[in-house]
């Protein structure tokens, strides 16, 4: 199998060459997934093939579409109580934390990279993070993954 990018799916990624334009393109052009919580994990692959994702697709892809931009591709989990984590691909400019997600709900997509700690940039959700029910439910985060560990050596 290869890794390589089809000619429809680089035609796809070329135009995201900032956070912005990478948020830009997962707001307008993929739908959200409303499939069943935990139905579907797509791969970028998929994402781009359906034009679908939630959360946690859409970071996938926003990682790997900052990761071509030369941002390593770091993901964090936001965690909550009675209520449904949220994923973010968070990225680093002159030292300062920004994020780009996929979300039904404006509040939990993008953030500018001006938050000095990824403790900041999570904080920056909490007003948005309620349940159905209006209860705050956001306590804690993770800290950032990357997800070049999970890279396969070349045989």
């Amino acid at each position: 199998m290869t890794n390589e990018w089809n000619a429809h799916e680089r035609k796809l990624l070329r135009p995201l060459t900032t956070p912005a334009k990478i948020q830009r393109f997962l707001d307008e052009e993929i739908a959200y997934n409303e499939e069943p919580h935990g139905a579907t994990c797509y791969s970028p692959r998929t994402v781009l093939r359906e034009r679908a994702a939630h959360c946690m697709e859409g970071a996938v892809l926003a990682a790997l579409a900052l990761r071509q931009l030369g941002y390593a591709p770091l993901l964090v989990d936001l965690e909550a109580v009675r209520d449904s984590d949220h994923v973010l691909a968070v990225y680093r400019v002159s030292g300062r934390w920004g994020a780009v997600a996929k979300s039904d709900y404006a509040g939990l997509r993008s953030r500018e990279p001006v938050y000095a700690t990824i403790r900041e940039l999570a904080m920056s959700y909490f007003e948005h993070y309620y349940n159905p029910a209006g209860e705050k439910t956001l306590r804690a985060y993770s800290r950032p993954v990357n997800l070049a560990r999970f890279d396969c050596a070349p045989r």
